[in-house]
């Protein structure tokens, strides 16, 4: 397949390359020879100012592709085919599907001037997804689809081969790995007096029964988890948090305490394991190292994922400072206000770094859902959760692409403060195991 620009830039490549591999084709190969483009046999995009000849026509949206740095940009969206678009020109596809793709999954409008939420995050209330109403949606898999079918509709379809390659990872973060347990002396004398002088008998009374080892911890659910998973085959990821000091956001167990060390050997021998970066690591960028080490040296081997605690980022910085320490997986592209497509995207993606104008090697995994989304700020029910669950399955599952959760030990535990949420959650994986969502 053959793809002819006037002119050639970084942007441009990157977006032709991720096109290419969603739409499960050998790579697109780019050409600005005309004399080329016209004696090519095969499938042909032309993206230049006119029509060339019988081709796909994709008309850029003035130099967006073609410019670098970071300007004001307007978008307008609108609606073609069913779904929404911006950037219109004329052309085959109503509109610059290669710039439209490049704005989403860049973050662009990261870069812009925009108000941040309470913990200092882009605010989801910011993003064109939310003002236009696509957030629920995998808006970039859609429009590649789109222009899937246009191509078949034009080329025989033997040149495409089918993509059917949904897959479901579900990721855990497990920032408290224990309610009452291996939290010593101090904190747990600290926990008793809070529930006692509010009057939460029934916590004391659990608090006592769980350390006096009658009773399972509340958030000790991961043999629960390892029968889940064999039972339906899945392959999850576990982010630990192992911050030096406890504070108001890094609540975790303590990395030193060695029962906390050695559930995260037992769980590197099973599954993926990733870093939680500490809340603190974010402003003393030092700490990250660190705690990279401290994880090492706990399972003896190399980290190459990471997710952001609270989903706390920003770009191009925290990016960067992953790269620097080779992380080379992350899973923090989504929102820690909202549930939805933060990149507008339900596949993996590597990171553009757009005040440098280049792909990166760090990839990205987006998430779509995370349970304290639906309880905290979304204030949803357990069966309210479900439902938004298999909402995101079906957008998901008719791309072709990757449907990545977000749960913590603590929700699918015994905790009563979060009764249901466990049996919501295993319907939920029984129904993509029967296959009949």
């Amino acid at each position: 397949m053959l793809l002819y620009s006037p002119y050639q830039s970084p942007r441009l490549d990157y977006i032709v390359d991720f096109i290419s591999k969603e739409m499960n084709l050998e790579p697109i190969r780019v050409t600005n020879s005309v004399e080329e483009f016209k004696a090519f046999e095969g499938a042909r995009i032309n993206y230049s100012a006119e029509r060339l000849d019988k081709e796909i026509w994709i008309k850029p949206y003035k130099n967006f592709l073609f410019e670098s740095g970071i300007n004001q940009v307007e978008v307008e969206c609108f609606n073609t085919n069913d779904h929404t678009a911006f950037f219109r020109t004329d052309g085959d596809t109503g509109f610059d599907i290669l710039a439209a793709s490049f704005y989403l999954l860049s973050r662009y409008e990261e870069y812009l001037p925009h108000s941040k939420d309470e913990y200092g995050r882009y605010s989801h209330l910011e993003s064109i997804a939310h003002k236009a109403g696509f957030l629920d949606q995998p808006l970039v898999n859609i429009w590649i689809k789109n222009l899937k079918e246009l191509i078949i509709s034009k080329w025989p379809p033997a040149e495409l081969q089918k993509n059917d390659r949904f897959t479901f990872i579900p990721t855990y973060d497990i920032d408290i790995a224990w309610s009452f347990r291996h939290k010593g002396l101090i904190r747990n004398l600290g926990g008793f007096t809070r529930s006692f002088f509010k009057g939460n008998f029934a916590e004391v009374s659990q608090r006592i029964r769980v350390l006096s080892g009658k009773e399972k911890d509340p958030f000790d659910v991961y043999d629960w988890l390892n029968t889940l998973h064999d039972k339906h085959g899945l392959k999850p990821y576990y982010f630990f948090l192992v911050a030096e000091r406890i504070g108001k956001y890094d609540r975790n167990i303590s990395p030193k305490n060695e029962a906390l060390r050695e559930l995260i050997r037992h769980h590197i021998l099973h599954y993926p394991i990733g870093i939680h970066p500490s809340w603190r690591s974010g402003d003393e960028t030092n700490l990250l190292q660190r705690e990279i080490k401290t994880l090492t040296s706990i399972t003896g081997q190399e980290v190459l994922s990471s997710r952001q605690h609270f989903i706390r980022f920003t770009m191009p910085e925290t990016y960067r400072r992953l790269l620097h320490h080779d992380i080379l997986f992350d899973f923090s592209m989504g929102y820690g206000t909202t549930n939805g497509f933060r990149a507008s995207v339900a596949s993996p993606f590597y990171w553009y770094d757009l005040p440098n104008e280049q792909q990166t090697g760090l990839m990205l995994f987006p998430f779509c859902f995370m349970d304290a989304n639906s309880f905290y700020e979304q204030k949803q029910t357990p069966a309210e959760a479900l439902a938004e669950m298999r909402r995101y399955f079906d957008a998901v599952k008719s791309v072709d692409g990757t449907l990545i959760m977000i749960w913590h030990n603590s929700f699918l535990g015994t905790d009563p403060l979060y009764k249901g949420w466990r049996e919501v959650y295993e319907e939920f994986v029984s129904s993509i195991n029967k296959g009949n969502m």
